[in-house]
């Protein structure tokens, strides 16, 4: 694959310049406001698995509009004391799956909620949360141009509130920590993070693998596979709705998120990504206000870092959650 993109010496002095929408503060209070008037305590109902070293939960919490979200919560059979947590969104398409994948960070001896993607599930692994609300007049089939020019209607709002929601519920469980929380996610799901981050005060640490949604508008114009070319499919019809629908986008852009996190982030980026152009990603890591660090995979695509990273990721999460080494195991036999 070949750059398509800024080199990284021109990404590392690239700086976005792009301010955010008057009113973005108060728009995310009211929304979260509305959605804690709406919630509910979260339901955690055990399964079986057929997993002996870990417990699993099928997960239902309130979401946006007080609907109900699934997702699953994968514990160590056998912890010593409250957990750090990993709570993790998933990437464009994904659904939470089934209960006996993605166990990395349980046989890690941490937490890990997996929150499933309302209205998505139809790629790599399937989801169980239906999207009710919005409007897709005139979208392209996807997410991006759902809710148009209506920031008030848009998917990204009701998903990102879903979001937040989600860390609620797993600062509510009995056996997490709530001030040990790191909220995780590859492409869409790093966006998602991202978002969080910036809505979420007090959480333990921040990981954005190859995020979306970040510099949205940049992104329409250079990302060479989707989604963010259903934002061009949606333009090249709608010739005369660019700067209408780009303020309603501005309201999910991650380079406005990021002015407002403060926990320590590890973010990586992938200099041959046609999905999620690398000076989009590395946009939002400048305006990043927390400590932060940045992993650079040279000669990846969308797929970054993979296992390498994850296990850069497993060592970082030790440092800022620590981590009980005899959880995933059980007691010593006697």
């Amino acid at each position: 694959m070949p750059l398509t993109d800024l080199t990284l010496a021109e990404c590392l002095d690239y700086r976005a310049g792009q301010p955010a929408p008057a009113g973005f503060g108060a728009f995310w209070s009211r929304t979260l406001e509305e959605a804690g008037r709406t919630a509910r305590p979260p339901r955690f109902e055990a399964v079986d698995a057929g997993l002996p070293a870990v417990r699993v939960s099928d997960v239902t919490f309130t979401g946006y509009g007080g609907e109900p979200v699934r997702g699953w919560l994968r514990l160590p059979a056998a912890p010593s004391g409250p957990l750090g947590c990993v709570v993790e969104y998933l990437g464009y398409g994904r659904g939470r799956g089934l209960p006996h994948e993605n166990l990395t960070w349980a046989a890690a001896g941490y937490a890990h909620l997996v929150m499933d993607t309302r209205g998505q599930g139809w790629s790599a692994a399937p989801g169980a949360t239906p999207d009710t609300g919005g409007t897709a007049d005139g979208s392209v089939p996807g997410f991006l141009t759902r809710g148009t020019d209506r920031p008030d209607d848009h998917y990204y709002r009701r998903l990102y509130t879903d979001a937040v929601r989600c860390v609620a519920a797993a600062r509510s469980h009995p056996e997490i920590d709530p001030d040990r929380v790191v909220v995780t996610g590859v492409s869409q799901g790093g966006g998602i993070a991202l978002a969080v981050a910036g809505l979420v005060p007090g959480l333990a640490g921040v990981l954005p693998d190859v995020p979306f949604l970040c510099h949205i508008r940049r992104g329409a114009e250079c990302a060479v596979l989707p989604p963010y070319t259903e934002i061009a499919g949606y333009l090249a019809l709608h010739r005369d709705r660019a700067e209408p629908l780009f303020a309603a986008l501005d309201h999910f852009d991650g380079l406005h998120f990021a002015p407002r996190a403060t926990a320590p982030a590890l973010f990586s980026v992938a200099m041959m990504d046609q999905v999620c152009p690398p000076s989009t990603c590395i946009a939002a890591y400048h305006a990043y206000a927390g400590p932060k660090e940045l992993a650079v995979y040279h000669f990846n695509g969308h797929e970054g870092g993979g296992e390498f990273h994850r296990a850069r990721q497993l060592a970082w999460v030790r440092e800022r959650l620590g981590q009980d080494r005899t959880a995933a195991l059980g007691p010593e036999p006697r």
